[in-house]
């Protein structure tokens, strides 16, 4: 079969056995590494997954299609990640979808703001029951900071907001727009810890509703609103911006109408942070079943991108950190906690949504891992001088946040 000669070259580490449609067994091996069975259970992926393996295996496991007979989803995944760059240079076919995939990025990324809000609606306005299945106890749905591997995902997030609040050097009483505010966890923190007036804005119905419902239980509505907004419609001046696990929405299209409303909404000494899931690569297209099933009109960018709009927007780049598998092992442990609860999941939705959110963490954690996915933490400014010379004073604001935590005895575990 065409699925035989495609894998042939891509298996160099570990070993893949495939039991095709017919019960027949196919070997696949290279040096040593894992082992993984899989079986097809309809004779069209024979060719599917010779054509188009980055739609159609993503496709075939929500659909009970291929299942996975010795190991996990995630093992079969792990297996693929570790020999997927070798097929890439090898295989001249897959070489031509994705430059047709790229030349399609733009149409696939247009996202105007009602396109876009119903993007959102399509992965953020799922049940906020299925996200405190998994996320941490603040609702943090984006990439945590990690001091040490096994530091627990609370504590991992309360990292993640003392390093952003660090990065803002917030002043008691500064105004702060937070584009994409999620469930207004991070809001909320920078009102309590430093005093800000915090505008959040999202287009996500059931983020915003918890949002303000948890502003009003802690006593913050007067300091932090939150909004139904586009980014393109903010208006004002503030004295810092933040925007954590939203830029991967833009779309290409739209990345000089994003940077030049944070230059226009930034005060003319103020501080601004992005961070955002970016390819250290070149730039690229989103994974079409990921386009398809979870992101709509996602896109998580080469940092050049990024860097030519900033350029035009007249940004001054003023410091760029690069968080390399702070991302996998957030997603590992978001996994791990999906699938304790999974059975809650499946009563939520169904036996198919549970399988799609299986594959979706596990791809995204081997992303991380193997495919050259990292996530940039991108600080902006207007002048040069809005920021300290060196990068001592980020250290020196966590410690202090946290030293904050620990006498108020709220610092997570």
């Amino acid at each position: 079969m065409l699925l035989a000669r495609f894998l042939k070259r891509l298996i160099k580490v570990g070993r893949l056995d495939v039991i095709d449609a017919d019960d027949r067994t196919h070997v696949f091996a290279g040096r040593d590494g894992p082992t993984v069975t899989i079986r097809l259970h309809d004779r069209a992926l024979h060719w599917k997954l010779f054509v188009r393996p980055d739609l159609y295996a993503g496709e075939a496991y929500m659909d009970g299609l291929l299942t996975i007979e010795d190991g996990s989803v995630y093992d079969f995944l792990d297996l693929v990640g570790r020999n997927v760059e070798a097929a890439r240079s090898q295989d001249p076919f897959n070489g031509l979808m994705r430059r047709i995939d790229i030349g399609l990025r733009r149409l696939q990324q247009f996202n105007p703001s009602g396109r876009a809000q119903r993007n959102v609606a399509h992965h953020y306005d799922l049940s906020g029951a299925l996200y405190r299945l998994f996320l941490d106890s603040d609702q943090q749905y984006s990439c945590a900071y990690f001091l040490k591997p096994e530091d627990g995902i609370d504590l991992a997030q309360a990292q993640k907001r003392r390093h952003i609040a660090a990065k803002l050097l917030l002043e008691p009483g500064m105004s702060v727009l937070d584009i994409g505010s999620g469930w207004g966890g991070l809001a909320l923190y920078l009102a309590q810890r430093t005093a800000a007036h915090v505008t959040g804005i999202t287009l996500s119905r059931e983020q915003h509703a918890t949002a303000e419902a948890r502003a009003r239980t802690a006593g913050l509505s007067d300091q932090v609103s939150f909004s139904l907004r586009d980014y393109r419609e903010q208006t004002g001046t503030f004295d810092r911006i933040v925007s954590v696990g939203m830029f991967e929405h833009v779309g290409v299209n739209h990345y000089d109408a994003f940077f030049a409303q944070i230059h226009d909404r930034l005060a003319e000494d103020g501080v601004a942070l992005l961070h955002t899931i970016g390819r250290v690569d070149v730039p690229g297209s989103t994974n079409p079943w990921l386009r398809k099933y979870i992101f709509p009109g996602g896109y998580s960018p080469a940092l050049s991108e990024v860097m030519a709009a900033v350029e035009r927007a007249g940004l001054w780049v003023t410091d760029v950190e690069i968080l390399r598998l702070h991302y996998a092992h957030t997603l590992r442990q978001w996994r791990q906690r999906f699938l304790a609860n999974r059975r809650v999941a499946a009563e939520l939705y169904d036996e198919r949504f549970c399988r799609m959110w299986e594959f979706y963490l596990a791809a995204a954690e081997i992303s991380f891992r193997y495919l050259r996915c990292a996530v940039f933490q991108i600080q902006l400014a207007r002048r040069q001088e809005a920021v300290p010379l060196t990068r001592d004073y980020i250290v020196e604001t966590e410690r202090a946040l946290a030293a904050d935590e620990d006498r108020r005895g709220e610092r997570a575990a």
